[in-house]
């Protein structure tokens, strides 16, 4: 069962939340809508813990890649206000950045994965290295790029979170997450937004049902088979898995994603907790031209420029042509087209995106934890409802 409200044209969407929230294990999830600036749909339903206690309205829970849609859009903000500028090289506000042949890096190829430093497994020796921001600031500002910046584009799974972060954290001159509040969270009214839990608020948090990660993926899992024969079927098909072990897995040992050392860490690229309503309102802004409820964050130029296609070819980590534009990736879906959409989906099955040209914005949170460093089929079924309910109010 669901709570919460749904406009009956988009009755849909949570039918399809429904079908996903599984029901043998402690998981729930939630999802909202916005269509023309409106919240139309905004459910959840399961239940949040091991301890069987049921998702409240107000549950965060992780959400792994969809953090960097976030992130992402905290440097958009920044540069309208004319603190930076894309096509300045990142060491022009990070100094420290400029080494090892890094110079002449910019900000736009950091949000367009360009930039070559992907390779968490050159930085650290041990996942709870990530656990210190201030060091894994230090360790990208040190790193050697894989490439020539420019040359190819390489999904930072793991770093962009302290490239992009950092960026922000640098020009803003003040600690990201209080960026965070003060130019997203607190104009937009946001309930639900973190990147580092405070203590007052991890009774809201979500536990994930499948939390220790070992080797790349859930100790344990059912997914272990089924990784290793898709690698065999890669290799067989002449796709080198290198790049894509060298991004996503620095998890020579386990590492619980559920400890509240992780869940208060920042981890820019992977530990964001949210609610489906915070995500979908931000995404909503974009979708408004940059506006939401009378609250302008970015110019609608800007929106504009953000949602441009950068690239088309092949991703050098994640082998699919993912669309990038300026720190978000196309929207999938299954069965609709659409062409306009971006955000950012993540591991476990989490995601959100806008489409400027149905004035729509979808959020999506859960604690299942399972699918692919890009997700699963939860998101791309979520959106097909909600697009194809937009598309009839046409």
């Amino acid at each position: 069962m669901l709570e919460g409200s749904v406009h009956p044209d988009f009755a849909l969407v949570a039918a399809s939340l429904a079908r996903q929230i599984p029901e043998d294990r402690h998981a729930g999830s939630a999802v909202c809508v916005y269509h023309r600036g409106v919240p139309v749909v905004d459910v959840w339903g399961g239940l949040k813990d091991v301890a069987g206690n049921l998702w409240q309205a107000d549950t965060i829970a992780p959400s792994f890649s969809t953090t960097k849609g976030v992130v992402s859009t905290l440097l958009h903000i920044l540069v309208d206000q004319g603190k930076a500028a894309y096509d300045h090289p990142i060491a022009r506000y990070w100094p420290e950045f400029g080494s090892r042949s890094k110079g002449q890096i910019t900000l736009r190829q950091a949000l367009c994965h360009e930039a070559g430093l992907y390779r968490i497994t050159d930085l650290i020796n041990r996942p709870r290295e990530m656990l210190d921001w201030s060091h894994m600031k230090q360790r990208i500002a040190d790193a050697d790029p894989a490439h020539a910046p420019g040359e190819a584009h390489g999904y930072h799974a793991l770093t962009y979170g302290w490239l992009v972060g950092g960026l922000v954290e640098e020009i803003a001159g003040n600690p990201l997450q209080q960026v965070l509040r003060d130019e997203l969270v607190d104009p937009l009214g946001l309930d639900g937004m973190f990147i580092g839990v405070p203590d007052g608020e991890l009774h809201r948090r979500a536990e994930l049902t499948n939390g220790v990660t070992v080797r790349g993926r859930p100790m344990g899992d059912w997914q272990e088979t089924l990784y290793e024969w898709a690698e065999t079927a890669l290799a067989w098909a002449g796709v080198e898995m290198k790049e894509f072990h060298s991004a996503l897995n620095p998890f020579n040992e386990p590492f619980d994603w559920n400890a509240v050392e992780t869940v208060q860490a920042v981890i820019p690229a992977a530990n964001g907790q949210f609610t489906a309503r915070a995500l979908a309102q931000m995404y909503a802004m974009l979708a408004g031209g940059g506006a939401l409820n009378g609250v302008r964050l970015l110019s609608e130029d800007r929106v504009r420029e953000i949602s441009q296609v950068q690239s088309r070819s092949r991703d050098r980590v994640l082998f699919l042509p993912m669309h990038w534009r300026m720190g978000y990736h196309r929207a999938f879906t299954i069965g609709v087209s659409a062409p306009y959409a971006f955000g950012h989906y993540g591991y476990g099955g989490s995601g959100a995106f806008c489409d400027p040209t149905r004035e729509l914005a979808v959020g999506l949170t859960l604690n299942s934890g399972a699918g692919t460093s890009m997700g699963n089929s939860n998101m791309p079924l979520i959106a097909r409802a909600a697009l194809r309910a937009a598309d009839r109010l046409r």
